[in-house]
């Protein structure tokens, strides 16, 4: 069995203010990532020359994650055009895109014989359509090569536009993804290049082109903002017709990114989770290592059984 290893401590001068925690909590722990499924799903992609959020975004659930052998997909590249405070995938000009990359993405997924998959992507705000081509492509080919897969999107906002949301929505994934990640008051602090509106926008137009699909959308806490905001969001989420809500703790991947405000503990996540099920979302995942994808494939499963969910090609 690995060995159970806590992640790096965050320390801080002894002026710091109150509220800055100085150390990660006990109940903040990973499995240190090693056994055979880990190493074959990083040699694949490593031999197909493929990106995951799991490694640009250090999860900190790779390990369980890649051990049973599922994957978030990082698709435009590992060069994002915004400069997210949280986020530890590297921001500059990206490269052309590959419009080959959703052939070799869907090759892997049926190699790992997947049931599930997860696929994201860099923002790409240098193009009109933010990439959203490249998504429409990946799902159909992923439905041609491995039949009975189903398939999340995690989606940029393209900025609220329209007509690129429509090109992903018209290839029907199974479930559209688009996190809000933190409450209005601090989102030009957080992800300054973005709007609440964006996101809006995002998960309510989908709902419209498409009410069959599931909508899901994560929020991260410890960054500042107050309980109150949080239920605040959970509520606008809901009437945005949101179906599965994820909720985790913030932490700071680097000195260089914003500051963790305070580790919120497991009872106040299950307290998350209480609400969301009493404000109607179909499925909420709530604790302190959540992350979007967490738990992904389980939750399909379940909501399948309760009959929330069909695979698109069994219409």
């Amino acid at each position: 069995m690995a060995d159970i290893i806590k992640l790096d401590d965050i320390r801080t001068s002894d002026d710091a203010t109150p509220t800055r925690p100085k150390r990660r909590p006990d109940w903040i722990k990973v499995r240190a990532p090693s056994g055979e499924t880990y190493e074959m799903v990083r040699g694949l992609m490593r031999g197909k020359e493929l990106h995951t959020v799991c490694e640009e975004a250090m999860c900190p659930n790779i390990g369980e994650c890649w051990g049973s052998g599922t994957a978030t997909f990082l698709m435009m590249g590992d060069t994002c055009t915004r400069s997210c405070r949280f986020c530890d995938i590297k921001t500059g000009r990206p490269a052309p895109l590959d419009w080959q990359e959703p052939n070799r993405v869907a090759e892997s997924v049926r190699s790992m014989n997947l049931r599930h998959v997860v696929i994201t992507s860099v923002n790409r705000d240098e193009r009109p359509d933010g990439g959203a081509p490249i998504f429409a492509m990946v799902i159909r080919r992923i439905r041609q090569v491995q039949p009975g897969c189903s398939i999340e999107v995690l989606i940029p906002d393209f900025k609220g536009k329209r007509d690129a949301l429509q090109i992903v929505m018209d290839a029907q994934p199974e479930i559209l993804n688009h996190n809000v990640e933190t409450v209005p008051r601090l989102f030009k602090q957080v992800q300054p290049q973005d709007r609440y509106e964006w996101a809006e926008a995002t998960l309510r137009h989908a709902k419209e082109m498409d009410p069959l699909v599931l909508t899901k959308s994560g929020i991260m806490v410890g960054l500042g903002e107050t309980v109150d905001e949080v239920v605040e969001v959970m509520e606008d989420l809901a009437a945005w017709g949101v179906d599965i809500l994820t909720i985790g703790q913030y932490l700071q991947p680097s000195k260089q990114h914003m500051p963790i405000d305070r580790y919120y503990t497991p009872d106040e996540f299950e307290q998350f989770k209480t609400i969301g099920a009493e404000l109607g979302f179909k499925w909420v995942e709530s604790g302190p290592l959540v992350r979007s994808s967490y738990h992904a494939e389980q939750q399909v499963r379940q909501l399948s059984q309760l009959n929330h969910f069909r695979l698109r090609d069994e219409d």
